[in-house]
């Protein structure tokens, strides 16, 4: 289905033509006048704000809502508490991943699901049939995030919630600049941020207060490209990219975070995927390249003349000054300092396995109370 973003004319006037790929059925502004690089920097410096509407929003509501939900992920839903939310796997009867997924609890009876391009609608659908469940694809939320280290700063005078306390990955029903929305603190930059979920009346009227109020901080809107490369330089998966077997399971891509172990409910693929544990046939890691560029994803990676790896994602930061590769490797050349080959379009380079995420690996960025 065709979706566009209310913010589609704030958009052009920044410089994007809006004629790239889409995501989920939504045209998305790839580029602005703005340099890109740039956008980074001030996403890692004071904060950016961006439109990213293109998200697939779920409302699932009712008196099955939790159980449902429980049969559809790997996370034990039944744990989660109003106001928080959670990633999960979400695994075929194979145990493979079938999309990325995040459930958000709103009540007891109430979620909404954030999820990529896979198979959720579908499955979601099929769970829920018989049920005492309503569930409603949200064609109205757009959602505004502001990245950086002054976005609680910028935010903050403007809602009556104290914005200060709101922990990672939870959030609230407030309003903005007088204007109802859910507030939550998360992002896909590496930064701290914050997540302004709201009605598409009220998107343009809050997008500009945003930068309104940013502008004495240095705040700027940012685009996707600028996304992608700071998803990438906190090695942040996209589904289905780093996926590329078509079978991918959770253990070789470390979300092991995403899988409860001592989940007592049954889910779909939950035999195959605890029985996948420990046989992992690629596994999740990142290089840095000798190249002046990004590697292309599809791009080989090479022991001598043996392939032992393929690249899933690359990108060049002139924040880092490297080129950075998301790739999957035979577990025997996952150790950090593995030294070995990237066969691209532009030729071949070394490359080695480093520690990821490669910006903030520890990732006080996000989460500042680890140094308390």
């Amino acid at each position: 289905m065709n979706r566009n973003s209310i913010l589609n004319e704030r958009h052009r006037q920044l410089g994007s033509k809006l004629d790239g790929d889409t995501w989920n059925g939504m045209p998305l502004p790839w580029s602005y006048a703005t340099d890109a690089h740039d956008e980074v920097i001030a996403t890692r410096s004071r904060a950016a704000l961006y439109d990213v509407s293109a998200l697939n929003i779920v409302n699932v509501s009712g008196p099955d809502a939790e159980a449902v939900l429980d049969k559809l992920v790997t996370i034990d839903i039944t744990k989660m508490k109003p106001g928080t939310a959670r990633l999960a796997a979400e695994v075929n009867e194979a145990g493979a991943l079938v999309d990325d997924i995040m459930v958000i609890r709103d009540a007891a009876d109430r979620f909404r699901l954030s999820h990529g391009s896979g198979a959720t609608p579908v499955t979601l659908a099929q769970l829920a049939e018989g049920r005492n469940v309503s569930v409603e694809a949200d064609r109205d939320v757009h959602i505004l995030s502001l990245q950086g280290p002054v976005s609680l700063d910028v935010l903050a005078p403007h809602t009556p919630f104290k914005l200060a306390e709101l922990r990672y990955f939870t959030h609230t029903e407030t309003t903005l600049f007088g204007r109802n929305v859910v507030l939550g603190r998360g992002g896909y930059s590496g930064e701290r941020g914050y997540e302004v979920y709201c009605a598409a009346a009220d998107a343009v009227f809050l997008w500009d207060a945003i930068l309104d109020a940013g502008k004495p901080f240095g705040v700027i809107p940012a685009s996707w490209n600028t996304l992608e490369l700071t998803r990438m330089e906190g090695a942040l998966l996209f589904f289905p990219f780093e996926m590329p077997e078509g079978d991918t399971t959770p253990w070789e891509v470390n979300m092991d975070w995403a899988i409860d172990l001592d989940k007592a409910g049954d889910y779909i693929g939950k035999p195959a995927v605890l029985a996948l544990k420990g046989r992992e046939r690629v596994k999740q890691a990142g290089m840095i390249v000798e190249h002046s560029a990004a590697i292309e994803g599809g791009a080989v990676i090479l022991d001598g003349d043996r392939q032992v790896g393929v690249v899933t994602s690359g990108s060049y930061s002139r924040y880092l000054m490297q080129s950075l590769a998301l790739v999957h490797l035979k577990p025997s050349h996952a150790n950090l300092g593995t030294r070995l080959t990237v066969k691209g379009a532009a030729g071949s380079f070394k490359a080695m396995v480093v520690r990821t995420p490669f910006y903030d690996p520890m990732r006080l960025r996000t989460h500042p109370e680890k140094l308390g």
